[in-house]
Formats: structure tokens, C-alpha cells, sequence
């Protein structure tokens, strides 16, 4: 009886800390009570590849590489959350990404730029309220030295993926972060941008906070 209750105990140990963490300002909702459009940037992706593709794969390579999945990544977080604003009845509405890039390379803000602004100068630059930032780190894309070139056709990498994502909404008065999301996908779930966002969404979006509840 005690090792089936042990057992149990670390299985459900294992099951808390593979979850999602999650974080929501106090005061989120008097913060945020006036906001009414929110941009949703390009992910900030970081690729690591084994040694021996690392081996076959220039550094430009991996950089192009990243900001295409990065700008996938924008693209289809923008369609999700279009496609169920009728569902979940969002409080706030996205502004186009086509405007969003249009103003930050506008402004000279080039996708290697972002992480070196702050989001409060971001989301004045753009005129939003608050700003959507995604960061994905993925390790081991691929078991060959096609797997940059792969990635950049198609937006798959192969089922040996391991990536760690988050979402951050920062509002725009002082930039600060107000709520946070951060996701593990492995396996089929981390193969594609198609499979990472819906895994992504599909479990934030039960906590995302702009729901008219």
C-alpha cells in the first residue's frame, strides 16, 4: 500500500512539473480594462541543431531559418485567434499583421532587432495597447543536415523535436508584462508550426486572459 501510494505520489509530482506555468498580474484586469487593440509580433525562435548538422549549416542558414519559422509562428497565431474570436469572444481586438511588419520595417526595426527594443517603445511605435511576444526555443530539429532547408520549405522539422514556448502579453504605458504563458511540446506536437501553435493555443487559450467570461 505505502509504494502504490509512493508511486503514485511521484507520478503525480511528474505530471505538476511537466505542465504549463502560468503567470497573471493582480491587478490585471484594472491594468488592462482600456485596452482595445493588441499586435501580435513575430516569434522570437532559437534553433539548435545537433553537432553534425551544426557542421554542414552556416550560421546565415540557421538565422533565416529562424525568422521564417518566427513569421509562421506570427501568421498562425493571428489566424487562430481570428478563427475563434466567435468562440471565446475577445474583449480586445488584433491588429493585421501585415500592418504590425509594415511599421517595424517602417520604422528600420528588422526581425534581428526586436529583441534589443523594449516592448513599451514596440507597442508606441505601433499604436496598440499591448503587445503579443511568442519566444519558441527548439532543440534537435532534425536527424540530418536538411533540416534548416526543411524548415525554411515547409515549417517541419522532424519528430525528434524538444520546444519550449511561452507567451507574454506586455501592455504599452510602462511595458510591463502583465500575463504569462509558458509550454513544453515534444514529439509530433513540436514537428511543425501547424502542430506547435494549435498545441500552443489549444491550452493557453483556456487561461488567455481578453476572454469576455
Amino acid at each position: 500500500m505505502k509504494r502504490t501510494l509512493f508511486v503514485l505520489g511521484v507520478i503525480a509530482m511528474l505530471a505538476t512539473s511537466c505542465g504549463p506555468t502560468i503567470y497573471k498580474a493582480e491587478n490585471f484586469d484594472d491594468r488592462t480594462a482600456s485596452h482595445k487593440i493588441v499586435a501580435i509580433l513575430p516569434a522570437e525562435v532559437d534553433i539548435t541543431l545537433r553537432p553534425n548538422e551544426m557542421r554542414k549549416t552556416s550560421m546565415e542558414q540557421i538565422h533565416e531559418s529562424e525568422e521564417k519559422t518566427g513569421l509562421t509562428i506570427q501568421d498562425k497565431m493571428y489566424t487562430w485567434f481570428l478563427k475563434r474570436s466567435g468562440k471565446f469572444k475577445y474583449t480586445v481586438n488584433f491588429q493585421d499583421i501585415s500592418k504590425t511588419n509594415a511599421l517595424l520595417k517602417q520604422s528600420g526595426i528588422s526581425y534581428g532587432d526586436m529583441s534589443g527594443k523594449t516592448k513599451e517603445e514596440i507597442a508606441k511605435l505601433l499604436g496598440v495597447d499591448a503587445v503579443i511576444s511568442t519566444k519558441a526555443s527548439m532543440k534537435k530539429p532534425m536527424s540530418d543536415g536538411a533540416a534548416v532547408a526543411l524548415g525554411i520549405l515547409v515549417g517541419q522539422w522532424g519528430s525528434t523535436n524538444d520546444v519550449q514556448t511561452s507567451i507574454a502579453i506586455n501592455e504599452a504605458v510602462k511595458g510591463d508584462l502583465v500575463w504569462k504563458y509558458d509550454y513544453r511540446a515534444s514529439g509530433s506536437l513540436g514537428s511543425n508550426t501547424d502542430n506547435l501553435v494549435n498545441a500552443l493555443m489549444r491550452n493557453a487559450s483556456k487561461k488567455f486572459p481578453y476572454n469576455d467570461k
